[in-house]
C-alpha cells in the first residue's frame, strides 16, 4: 500500500483507509490502492470481508479534476477506473464502502462498486460531473439505475444535485444509516457476514424500453429548459436510458463513449477552466504573501435599499452581526421588511428553518444614526449611485469610524479614488461591488484604489469567501470590469435596433445562444434610467466609445424606465412579464429615419457576432491596461455577474475557442464598414498570432 492508502485489521475485517487530502480526490494511486487491499484480502483466509473508509473530513470528493485536462492534452493515458471498480465489484468476499462528509462523482462510482455502503446520517452523495460538462464515466450510469431506480438516477445524473443520506437510504443506494462511529458501526455490518451482492447483477429497478425513453423525454425536456444548450445532462439521460435495451458491459462500453465526446468537446473544457478560474482569481499578483487578511467581526451598511439590505443579509448569513442604516424611519421600516420577506421565502421553499431565519435577523440592528458604527470593522456604503452623495457618506463615515476599519463603497461605476479623497485614511478604502440581489449573486467585484493597502485587499478578497461568494480584483476605472465591458455590448445591442434588427430578436439571440438575459431586457431590469445616468457619466469623463446619442434616450425622455414604470424596451404588466411593443418599433423607425441610418435585416449570427465581439475587445483594453489582472478573471466576472453562460467558458475564453486570429480579422472588417469603434485592441492583434491571451 502506498501512503494514499493504508489498511489495518479489526479482528477478521481487513479496514481500507484512503488518505489523500484534502478531499481524498481519485488521484492516481488511490483507486489503484483500493483495489489492491481487495485483492490481498482476497488471498488471506484470515480475512472476511473489507471495510472501504475515508480518512479525514469525507469519503471520496470525486475525481482529481486535473486530471481530465492532462488527458485532453495527451500528457496522461485516459482513466482505467472502469476495470479497476470492476476488480472491486468482483471480489469474492463482501466489500463494504463507509461513507461520510461526500462521496461525488467518482467517489459515488467507486462506493457503488462495493457490495454494500453504510453511511452516517449527514452523508450526502451524487453525481455532479455534468456541472464539469460530463458524465458519470466509470459505471455512474449504469450502478446508479441499478439500486436507485430509472427516475431517481437520471435525476441525479442529469441536474449534478446531491441527496442526503437518508435520501440514498430510501433509494437503495445506501443499505444502512450509522448512528455514532462510522469505523465501529461499518465493522458491525461486516462481522453480520452479508453476502457478496454485486450491483451489476441487481436488474429489479431497471426498465423496459418504452418506459425508459418515457422518463429520458420527461427529462430532456426539462433539461432544455433549465439547462439550455448544455450537451452533458442529455449524454447522461441516454446513457442511463440504454439500460433498458443494454447488459451491463455493453452499457458501460456505451457510457465510455459518451463520456469520451463529453471530455473532449468544447464545453467540458469551458466549465473546467471556470472551475479552476474561480479558484484563481483569490491568487493576487504582486500581493506579499506576509500580507494577512484583517478580522471581520462586526459590519455596517449605510443604506436599507434593496443593495443595502441585500448586502445586511450576505454579512447575516455568515453569522457576522451589522448594523443597518437609513435616513428615515419609513426608509428603515421598508428595508427590514424586504429583508423579512425574503427569509420567509426561504423558510417557505424549504431552504432555512425558521429558527435559523429568525436568528440571521437578530444580527441585523436597524439605526437611524451612526450608533455602532464606532464597533464595526467594515462599513460598506450601499445609497444611491450618485458621487456628490457617496462622498458626503464617507465625509461622515471617516468621522465616526474607528481607525482600522475598512470603508467599502458598493458603487457600481464610481471613481473609487474620488470618494476615498474625502478621508484621511485613502489607503483604508476600497471598493465592494455586490451584484443585484445581493444575497444570491455570487461575484463580488472588489475595487482597488491608487492608495488601498494591500491589507485591506487581502481582507476584501477574503470578505467574498466569508460571505461564499467569488472575489475577483479589479483596478479603479470607469464601470471597473463588468461594467466597462457591458456598455461597449449593450451599444452594439442598441446600434443593432437602430439598424433594422426587432428588439426581441436581438435579445432572443443571445438567450438563444446561452445568456441568461437578452442586453435590451437587461437594460429594463436595471433600469433604462440608471443606464442613462451611467452613460452621462461616460461622456462627461471621456470614456471611448461612447456615443453622443443613442435611442435608448428617447425610452428615457418619455418616462419609459423598464420594468419600474411598466414599459421601456418592453412592455410589463402586473408580474414584470414582458411583451414586444410595438411603440418601441415604430419610435425605433422614426429615429432611424431622423439619424438617416441605413435599414436592413440581420441573421442571428451577425447580432452574436456584434455583440460578443464589442464585449471580447473590450475585454483585450482592460488587460492592456492592467484593470482585470488575466484573462479568468474577466470570464470568472461574466459567467458569475453577468449571465455568460458557464459552459462558454467566459467570453476572453470563448474567443479562444473561436481562433482570436478569426476574431482580429472580422473586427478588422468592421473597423473599414463602421470605423473607430471596432478598431482592435492592441493586445488582440498581438495575441491573435499564438491563439492565446498574451499575458
Amino acid at each position: 500500500m502506498s501512503d494514499l492508502v493504508t489498511t489495518a485489521r479489526q479482528g477478521t475485517v481487513l479496514v481500507v483507509t484512503i488518505n489523500n487530502p484534502p478531499v481524498n480526490a481519485l488521484s492516481p494511486g488511490v483507486p489503484e490502492g483500493i483495489a489492491a487491499a481487495v485483492r490481498a484480502a482476497a488471498s488471506d483466509d484470515s480475512v472476511h470481508a473489507v471495510v472501504v473508509i475515508g480518512a479525514g473530513r469525507t469519503f471520496i470528493a470525486g475525481a482529481d479534476i486535473r486530471e481530465f485536462g492532462r488527458i485532453v492534452s495527451g500528457e496522461a493515458p485516459p482513466l482505467n477506473l472502469n476495470e479497476i471498480l470492476t476488480e472491486i465489484e468482483n471480489a469474492p468476499k463482501p466489500v463494504i464502502m463507509a461513507l461520510h462528509g461526500t462521496a461525488l462523482g467518482g467517489g459515488l462510482e467507486t462506493a457503488m462498486s462495493g457490495h454494500y455502503r453504510v453511511a452516517v446520517p449527514s452523508a450526502k452523495v451524487g453525481q455532479p460531473e455534468v456541472k464539469l460538462g460530463l458524465i458519470p464515466g466509470a459505471g455512474g450510469t449504469q450502478r446508479l439505475p441499478r439500486l436507485a431506480g430509472v427516475e431517481t438516477a437520471m435525476r441525479m445524473c442529469a441536474f449534478g444535485e446531491p441527496v442526503s443520506a437518508a435520501e440514498a437510504l430510501a433509494s437503495g443506494i445506501v443499505d444502512r444509516l450509522i448512528e455514532g462511529d462510522l469505523l465501529t458501526g461499518a465493522v458491525a455490518f461486516a462481522n453480520e457476514h452479508p453476502p457478496v451482492r454485486r450491483t451489476r447483477d441487481l436488474t429489479a429497478k431497471l426498465l423496459d424500453p418504452a418506459a425508459a425513453e418515457s422518463l429520458r423525454t420527461l427529462f430532456q425536456d426539462s433539461c432544455r429548459t433549465k439547462l439550455k444548450g448544455q450537451a452533458a445532462p442529455l449524454a447522461a439521460l441516454e446513457s442511463i436510458a440504454a439500460t433498458a435495451r443494454l447488459d451491463f458491459d455493453a452499457g458501460i462500453t456505451n457510457e465510455a463513449r459518451l463520456f469520451s465526446e463529453c471530455l473532449f468537446g468544447t464545453q467540458s473544457k469551458a466549465l473546467i477552466h471556470v472551475f479552476f478560474g474561480e479558484r484563481a482569481v483569490g491568487r493576487i499578483p504582486g500581493l506579499p504573501k506576509e500580507v494577512q487578511p484583517l478580522p471581520l467581526r462586526r459590519a455596517a451598511v449605510v443604506g436599507a435599499g434593496t443593495m443595502g439590505g441585500g448586502i445586511a443579509m450576505c454579512f447575516a448569513n455568515a453569522g457576522v452581526p451589522v448594523v443597518l442604516k437609513e435616513t428615515t424611519q419609513g426608509a428603515l421600516d421598508l428595508g427590514l421588511a424586504s429583508i423579512r420577506r425574503n427569509y420567509e421565502n426561504s423558510v417557505k421553499r424549504g431552504r432555512l428553518t425558521a429558527e435559523a431565519a429568525g436568528q440571521r435577523l437578530e444580527l441585523i440592528k436597524p439605526v437611524l444614526h451612526y450608533d455602532g458604527f464606532e464597533e464595526a470593522d467594515i462599513v460598506v456604503e450601499a445609497v444611491f449611485e450618485e458621487l456628490a452623495l457617496k462622498k458626503h457618506v464617507f465625509s461622515d463615515l471617516d468621522a465616526v469610524v474607528r481607525e482600522g476599519a475598512i470603508l467599502a463603497t458598493n458603487t457600481s461605476t464610481l471613481d473609487i479614488d474620488e470618494i476615498a479623497s474625502v478621508t484621511n485614511r485613502p489607503e483604508w478604502v476600497i471598493g465592494t461591488h455586490f451584484f443585484s440581489p445581493a444575497n444570491v449573486m455570487r461575484l463580488l467585484e472588489v475595487v482597488r484604489g491608487k492608495a488601498t493597502s494591500p491589507a485591506v485587499i487581502a481582507t476584501a478578497m477574503e470578505l467574498a469567501k466569508t460571505l461564499k461568494k467569488v472575489g475577483v480584483l479589479s483596478g479603479n476605472a470607469f464601470g471597473f470590469i463588468g461594467n466597462r465591458m457591458f456598455g461597449p455590448y449593450r451599444h452594439e445591442a442598441i446600434r443593432l435596433v437602430e439598424e433594422g434588427a426587432s428588439v426581441e430578436q436581438v435579445d432572443r439571440a443571445l438567450t438563444d445562444w446561452g445568456m441568461a438575459m437578452g442586453p435590451l431586457a437587461v437594460g429594463d431590469l436595471a433600469g433604462v434610467d440608471v443606464a442613462w445616468r451611467v452613460r452621462q457619466e461616460a461622456i462627461r469623463l471621456g470614456i471611448p466609445h461612447i456615443e453622443a446619442a443613442s435611442f435608448e434616450d428617447e425610452l428615457f425622455a418619455r418616462g419609459r424606465y423598464g420594468q419600474k414604470s411598466g414599459a421601456g424596451w418592453y412592455l410589463y404588466d402586473d408580474q414584470r412579464k414582458p411583451s414586444p411593443d410595438p411603440e418601441v418599433e415604430r419610435l425605433v423607425r422614426e429615429y432611424a429615419a431622423c439619424q438617416a441610418i441605413p435599414q436592413r435585416s440581420f441573421t442571428h449570427s451577425e447580432i452574436l457576432e456584434r455583440t460578443l465581439f464589442a464585449l471580447i475587445n473590450e475585454g483585450a483594453r482592460l488587460l492592456e491596461e492592467g484593470i482585470a489582472l488575466r484573462p479568468v478573471d474577466i470570464d470568472i466576472v461574466y459567467v458569475n455577474g453577468y449571465g455568460f453562460p458557464a459552459w462558454r467558458g467566459g467570453p476572453m475564453h470563448y474567443a479562444e475557442t473561436l481562433g482570436l486570429q478569426r476574431v482580429a480579422d472580422r473586427m478588422r472588417a468592421l473597423y473599414d464598414e463602421f470605423g473607430p469603434f471596432w478598431k482592435p485592441a492592441a493586445l488582440l492583434e498581438h495575441s491573435a498570432r499564438s491563439g492565446r491571451w498574451s499575458q
